[in-house]
């Protein structure tokens, strides 16, 4: 996800900063593995035709690459608009739709983007610089667009000729191979942006090794096999049926009577009894991601408009004194929640970079102490009547109901009385957008840069900044590291956001996941890598 240089001296700059983003933990679900381990090979070949079931945890948002938020979207992305940029199993950055790393000139202002040739999107238009300008250009203007801090480097896209696109910036973007590796980076088709406009994401086309078919709200989504797709030829399945089902209890049950063949986001709850059924494979990647609370501390018309002063229903000492946020966190036993909540299949955590990341430094994995007897007294020295009334949106799924239950016991002690209101997810993405919460438990699946995990959230300007906090030394510094290839620097950097973070706390880090993954034996050659997403453009049924 980098650029410096121009020439031999650019790449090996880019050589050395991908290498940077490389994190251990990822595994390929073409194998069974037990407790955790990488699979060992598996040979088996894999045959033509069949739909494979794969059960979602979520309905996920409108799939438009140019607005979409949720994890879920992402994972059904995966099979059907590819990008310029991918990670393989190690978290590199490869290219996919681009036919090699990007040249980047002397200033680290100018990148320039090769494409492969030949390759047709769904509808069988040309998939060409035009398209990428494009797409590149509606994710920078579209009044709705999710990847405006993305891509808010860019200041202009130019074409070079058909297989060339050029991105002229407005400053050296270290993170931006990586954006580019995500949704910014999915090109879509310009005759359907054209036909659709701002209904793109019910009638999806992109390039991918499968293509939209049809969607039915909280039940299903439907893709089949592109003929069109430069590597059909490779592409086993004749569909991909994903089903909406948020009960992890109903999920797990589907995987083992064999009405779906992948299950994603297996619930700690279910991991050992999957390990102990023979019909089942269980993989797992460690997260790049993690799992917190969003406290709203000014988003009062919405995110992307000027952090205000909340309205009286939402206007408590929770969003106007850090003390009382600092009090809420030293309540939470991390550890417990892990454990009581998850069985000791998480992680604790404390900040949005994972300890595995290159940049992880002491600050950025400093962590405050679980200390209820502290956290009453802060109460007391803020000045505010205990027990303090606080109300949190919880997911509304077995999973969120024992968090919020957990977290709502332990915060009791440290003289919170906190009200959990469960919604459904999508339901939730709306209304605190829109600024209408105090609290909301809510993770971010990861991305390879650590700025992908903490700009769009905590910059002033962030895209999904939906708690309204502003501070101009967490930009100045975030801005800073945006600008520098160097990973120590960038690493400093981060961490002394992070020390600013813990001071204000827009966001209180929780646990860090991993991703847990059921597969039926009858299936090879899925893939899933720490990002969390399932991968099914060489998968299929075992032949045999």
């Amino acid at each position: 996800m980098r650029h410096t240089v121009s020439g031999g001296a650019a790449r090996a700059a880019a050589a050395v900063s991908v290498a940077a983003l490389v994190l251990a933990a990822c595994s390929s679900i073409d194998t069974p593995s037990g407790g955790g381990q990488s699979p060992t090979a598996d040979d088996r070949a894999a045959k033509n035709g069949g739909t494979l079931v794969v059960a979602l945890s979520d309905e996920p948002d409108p799939l438009d690459p140019t607005t979409a938020r949720t994890l879920v979207g992402r994972s059904v992305f995966m099979s059907i608009c590819e990008k310029l940029y991918d990670i393989n199993a190690k978290l590199e950055i490869v290219p996919q739709l681009a036919a090699s790393m990007p040249q980047i000139s002397a200033d680290g202002k100018t990148v320039t983007i090769k494409l492969r040739s030949g390759v047709k999107f769904a509808d069988g238009t040309a998939m060409d610089a035009a398209a990428v300008k494009t797409s590149l250009d509606r994710d920078l203007t579209l009044p709705t667009s999710a990847r405006k801090s993305d891509l808010a480097s860019v200041d202009s896209v130019s074409v070079t000729d058909p297989s060339t696109v050029v991105l002229h910036l407005k400053a050296p973007f270290a993170p931006l191979v990586a954006q580019l590796a995500d949704r910014a980076g999915m090109v879509m088709s310009p005759a359907a942006l054209k036909s659709e406009g701002t209904n793109f994401g019910a009638h999806p086309v992109c390039v991918g090794p499968f293509k939209f078919q049809s969607r039915v709200a909280q039940d299903h989504i439907d893709v089949v096999k592109d003929a069109n797709y430069y590597d059909a030829s490779n592409v086993h399945l004749d569909k991909v049926s994903y089903k909406i089902i948020a009960d992890s209890t109903t999920r797990f049950n589907n995987l083992r009577s064999g009405d779906v063949q992948v299950l994603d986001a297996v619930a700690a709850t279910d991991v050992d009894a999957l390990q102990s059924d023979s019909n089942l494979q269980l993989i797992t990647s460690d997260s790049i991601g993690y799992q917190g609370i969003t406290i709203n501390l000014g988003n009062v018309n919405g995110v992307g408009k000027p952090a205000g002063t909340l309205p009286a229903n939402l206007n408590s000492a929770m969003a106007t004194d850090p003390r009382v946020r600092q009090a809420f966190e030293m309540s939470l036993d991390r550890d417990a929640i892990n454990k009581v909540v998850f069985q000791g299949k998480y992680s604790p955590a404390c900040g949005p970079i994972s300890p595995a990341s290159p940049f992880s430094t002491d600050a950025a994995q400093a962590c405050a102490k679980h200390d209820p007897a502290g956290a009453k007294a802060l109460l007391q020295q803020a000045g505010v009547k205990t027990p303090f009334n606080v109300s949190m949106i919880i997911a509304n799924t077995p999973d969120g109901t024992r968090l919020g239950q957990a977290i709502q016991a332990q915060v009791k002690e440290g003289g919170f009385n906190l009200k959990l209101v469960p919604t459904e997810f999508a339901a939730s993405l709306d209304q605190t957008d829109a600024g209408n919460f105090q609290m909301f438990a809510i993770g971010w699946s990861g991305r390879v840069d650590p700025d992908g995990n903490i700009s769009n959230f905590v910059h002033s300007e962030g895209s999904q900044n939906n708690n309204g906090y502003a501070n101009s030394t967490v930009d100045s510094l975030l801005e800073k590291s945006q600008t520098t290839e160097d990973q120590s620097t960038r690493a400093d950097l981060f961490g002394q956001v992070i020390t600013q973070l813990h001071k204000d706390l827009p966001i209180i880090y929780v646990y860090r996941l991993k991703n847990f993954t059921g597969v039926s034996r009858k299936v090879v050659g899925v893939q899933m890598y720490g990002d969390g997403l399932m991968r099914f453009a060489h998968a299929g049924f075992a032949a045999g």
